[in-house]
C-alpha cells in the first residue's frame, strides 16, 4: 500500500492512487499518462465511488445484523422447544450444544454443568468428541480454562493471532489454538445471579479464530441456555409441578424478550405498549420499527387460542415479520409474505391470527394500513369521535392464499393517536357477566388523549383491570403518537 495519495508507476503504466474516503483499506486507482489529468479525474470520481462503497458497507452491516438477529431468535425458539419436549438433562444439553455449535460454527463443543455436591464441573454434552461421566474438572483447578471461566463468571477467548498458543493442562485437549469459553449463568426468581456451568467451543470452521460476533451471540444466548439447563435439572428432581412451573417461567421471559422496547422509535414516534398473557405465555404480539424518511411501521396481532402453542406461533410470526418489514414496502404485501412464511405451520397447528400492520408517514401526513381480520384498531383525533380502522382481509391462516388489501387515511401528526388492542382486553367480564367492551376502553383512552402515551396506556389498563378480577384471554394494548 502507498504511504499517501499520488502518482505511482505500475506494470501497466502511470496511475494515480487515492484512499477511499469512507472505507479503510480501499483505494481508488485511475490510469493514464498525464499526472495532472489523473489527479483531476481521481478527485472527480472519488466522492461518488466513496459514497457507493459506504452504501455497500451499510447494506452489508444491516444484512449481517438481520442474519444475526434471526439466528438468535431461531436458537431461542429451539431451546424453548427443547424445554417443552424433554425432562432429562443429558438429552436437553446434547441438543442445545449441537444447535449452539452449528450457529457459531465450531467443530468441537461441550457443556459442563456444576456438580454442587462435589464442587466440580461435569461434562453433560459434547460435540466432536466423546464425553463420559468420568471426565470432570475441579472448580479450583488453577490450570483449567473452564474452571477459571466458572470462578470468574467472565468470557475467556483465545485468539492465536493475538496471543501465543496455550494448551490447558486439565481440560480436554484442543485441536485448534483458538477457543471460546462462556459462563452459563442463571438467576432464579427473586434470587441472585449464579453460575451453573460453562460452554466451551473450539476448532472454528472457516478459520481457527472466533470473531467478536461469535462472542456476542454466545454471550447473548448463554443466559437462556442456563435457564434451559436449570429447568431440566429441576424437572429431574420433581417431574410434575416443578418442571411445569419453571418451563413456563422461562418461556414467559423468552417471549417478552422478543417484543421491542419503545426506545426503538425514540425521536420518530411516541409509543407505549403492554402485553399481559393470561398464562405464562400467550399468542398476542406487537412490533414496531423505523423505516426511514419520517416513516414508522407498527404491527399488532392475536394468535387464536392462547398458551404455549400460541406462543410458539407468535415467535415464528415475529421472526418472519422482522425480516419482511425491512424488505417489503407495502403493508398488504407484508401480510401476504407473512402468510407464505408461516402458512404451513398454521395449518399443521390448526391456528390462525388476526393482525394490523400500518405505516405512518410524518411528511405525507398519512397512515397506510392492512388489517387481516383485526377489529380492534382505532384513530383517536385530537378532538372528536374515534374512528375505527376497518379490516381489509380475512385473518392470516383462514384465507387460502394472500388476498390482503390496504387502505390509507389522513393523519394529523400533531395530535392523532393510533390505538390497537386485542380482544382479551374488551371481552373481559365483571361479576355480573357484563363485557368491558370497546366503548368503555375508547372512553378511557379518549379522556386522556392529551397526556403522554405512557400515562394514557397506564390509566386505560388500570380502568380495564378494575372491571374484572380474572382474565380469560391474553390482553395487549398499544398507543402511538407521531
Amino acid at each position: 500500500m502507498p504511504a499517501a495519495a499520488g502518482a505511482c508507476a505500475t506494470p501497466e503504466g502511470l496511475a494515480w492512487l487515492a484512499p477511499a474516503r469512507w472505507v479503510a483499506g480501499d483505494w481508488v486507482e485511475v490510469s493514464g499518462a498525464d499526472p495532472a489529468a489523473l489527479e483531476a479525474a481521481t478527485a472527480a470520481l472519488l466522492p461518488a465511488l466513496s459514497a457507493l462503497l459506504e452504501s455497500d458497507w451499510h447494506r452489508a452491516q444491516v444484512g449481517e445484523e438481520l442474519a444475526s438477529r434471526y439466528e438468535e431468535i431461531d436458537l431461542l425458539y429451539t431451546i424453548t422447544e427443547i424445554l417443552g419436549s424433554t425432562v432429562r438433562l443429558h438429552e436437553a444439553a446434547q441438543v442445545i450444544v449441537r444447535e449452539v455449535a452449528a450457529v457459531v460454527g465450531a467443530r468441537r463443543a461441550s457443556i459442563m454443568v456444576h456438580d454442587a455436591s462435589r464442587d466440580r464441573l461435569r461434562t453433560v454434552a459434547a460435540r466432536g468428541f466423546t464425553a463420559d461421566d468420568e471426565f470432570f474438572v475441579q472448580v479450583d483447578d488453577p490450570h483449567s480454562v473452564a474452571a477459571r471461566v466458572f470462578r470468574e463468571r467472565r468470557v475467556v477467548v483465545h485468539d492465536p493471532m493475538v496471543s501465543p498458543p496455550v494448551e490447558p493442562a486439565s481440560d480436554r485437549p484442543y485441536r485448534g489454538q483458538a477457543y471460546l469459553s462462556v459462563p452459563i449463568c442463571h438467576a432464579s426468581q427473586g434470587g441472585p445471579l449464579r453460575c451453573i456451568g460453562v460452554i466451551n467451543l473450539t476448532d472454528r470452521t472457516g478459520g481457527d479464530r472466533f470473531t467478536p460476533g461469535d462472542r456476542k451471540l454466545l454471550t447473548a444466548i448463554a443466559s437462556q441456555v442456563g435457564a434451559a439447563i436449570e429447568n431440566v435439572r429441576l424437572a429431574e428432581r420433581d417431574r410434575q409441578q416443578q418442571r411445569v412451573r419453571r418451563e413456563l417461567e422461562l418461556a414467559h421471559d423468552l417471549q417478552l424478550r422478543l417484543l421491542p422496547s419503545p426506545s426503538v422509535l425514540y425521536g420518530e414516534a411516541q409509543v407505549a405498549a403492554r402485553c399481559i398473557p393470561v398464562d405464562s405465555v400467550g399468542g398476542d404480539f406487537y412490533t414496531f420499527s423505523r423505516l426511514g424518511q419520517g416513516r414508522v411501521a407498527v404491527m399488532l396481532g392475536d394468535v387464536s387460542s392462547h398458551g404455549f402453542g400460541a406462543a410458539l406461533v407468535m415467535a415464528l410470526v415475529l421472526s418472519a415479520a422482522g425480516i419482511h418489514v425491512e424488505t417489503i414496502g407495502s403493508p398488504e404485501a407484508t401480510l401476504d409474505a407473512l402468510l407464505n412464511s408461516v402458512g404451513d405451520e398454521l395449518r399443521s397447528a390448526e391456528m390462525y391470527f388476526t393482525v394490523f400492520y400500518g405505516v405512518l408517514d410524518r411528511h405525507a401526513g398519512t397512515l397506510r394500513y392492512a388489517s387481516a381480520g383485526h377489529p380492534h384498531a382505532f384513530r383517536i383525533p385530537r378532538q372528536g369521535e374515534a374512528e375505527r380502522l376497518l379490516a381489509t382481509s380475512p385473518p392470516v391462516g383462514l384465507a387460502v392464499q394472500g388476498v390482503s388489501e390496504a387502505r390509507q387515511v389522513v393523519w394529523d401528526t400533531a395530535g392523532d393517536l393510533l390505538c390497537l388492542w386485542t380482544d382479551g382486553l374488551v371481552d373481559a367480564t365483571n361479576e355480573e357477566g357484563e363485557r368491558y367492551g370497546d366503548a368503555r376502553l375508547l372512553d378511557a383512552l379518549s379522556s386522556r388523549r392529551s397526556l403522554p402515551v405512557e400515562e394514557i396506556l397506564a390509566g386505560a389498563l388500570a380502568e380495564a383491570g378494575a372491571w374484572t378480577t380474572t382474565a380469560a384471554d391474553d390482553r395487549t394494548l398499544l398507543v402511538m403518537r407521531l
